[in-house]
């Protein structure tokens, strides 16, 4: 059994401040955060100990857009498919959710598209950022 939990969930503001700095994404304004969090149509953390050392959203309209945003794994904690199970998590919400012709979107970094791929999502052409994948 793994001694990490994956809770259906919005994290705290200070737990996604704290995730975001440690991936280097930088810190935006506390009621930017709330305000983001709150208005979320799914999110995951993932913890252990009772330490938020993950998460994943979806932000969208809930009808016709919808986008992956802020898969985090705390450095430290890749590697061992905890991204997966936030992934898993994520695309069974998708699975539930969205009706035929629904675009869902993503921004990946840099070198992580093989992880998003193997979700059903493809690379944009060079001319269009981000990744996508049309359910």
């Amino acid at each position: 059994m793994s001694p990490y939990e994956l809770v259906e969930r919005d994290p705290t503001v200070e737990e996604y401040q704290r995730l975001r700095r440690a991936v280097g994404w930088g810190e935006m304004t506390d009621e930017g955060v709330a305000a983001g969090l709150s208005n979320t149509l799914f999110s995951v953390v993932l913890t252990l100990d009772g330490e938020a050392v993950g998460c994943g959203r979806i932000v969208g309209d809930g009808g016709l857009y919808f986008y992956l945003q802020d898969v985090i794994v705390l450095p430290e904690h890749q590697g061992r498919g905890q991204g997966a199970r936030i992934m898993t998590a994520a695309m069974n919400y998708l699975e539930r959710t969205c009706r035929p012709g629904a675009f869902v979107g993503l921004m990946a970094a840099v070198d992580v598209e093989d992880f998003y791929e193997r979700y059903g999502f493809r690379q944009r052409p060079d001319r269009q950022p981000g990744m996508f994948r049309v359910w």
